[in-house]
């Protein structure tokens, strides 16, 4: 679906979980179901579950993936409006530490997921062909705005196996 060239191989294990039979679009909106599906069935007492010493709980990866999705947002806002400026990175365990995600409603971190979700499929819906192969520089790496909204879906979705394999393991 995206050639290799068109982002850091560090992003392949999750741009390989996304169906190259659908759409960017199509697939924002399948991870988002299985993922929503899968996190509102969970037992009220794992939403501050952690699997491990230092890993984050439910609510954190939650927030982790809210907070993932938001910068990989501007990003591709930025690339497909063919803004040139090289974008810096984020250390996702300082946004962590810094999120307060444990002391907020596990629904509410659910709602504001979906709500995020939606305004991305709005904002790739109304990208021309042209600005998704558009490329820029973020990290120090190049990503095109394809290949940023396929991470999107990618990302989730390995989320939404670590959670089934590490978070559900009584389930």
């Amino acid at each position: 679906m995206i050639p290799k060239e068109e982002y850091n191989p560090y992003f392949e294990q999750y741009i390989q979980l996304v169906s190259k039979d659908k759409s960017i679009i199509e697939n924002l909106e399948d991870s988002q179901n299985q993922f929503d599906t899968l996190l509102r069935n969970i037992p009220k007492e794992k939403h501050n579950f952690s699997y491990a010493e230092g890993k984050w709980t439910l609510k954190e990866l939650i927030q982790h993936t809210i907070d993932t999705e938001r910068i990989f947002c501007y990003r591709a806002l930025c690339f497909a409006r063919n803004d040139k400026t090289s974008l810096p990175g984020f250390d996702q365990d300082i946004f962590v530490d810094y999120g307060n995600a444990n002391q907020l409603d596990y629904f509410d971190l659910l709602e504001e997921m979906a709500t995020l979700r939606k305004s991305t499929i709005q904002l790739f819906k109304s990208f021309s062909e042209e600005a998704l192969l558009r490329i820029g520089v973020a990290s120090d790496n190049k990503i095109s705005v394809r290949a940023l909204g396929c991470l999107f879906s990618g990302h989730q979705l390995h989320h939404f196996n670590v959670i089934k394999e590490r978070y559900l393991l009584d389930n």
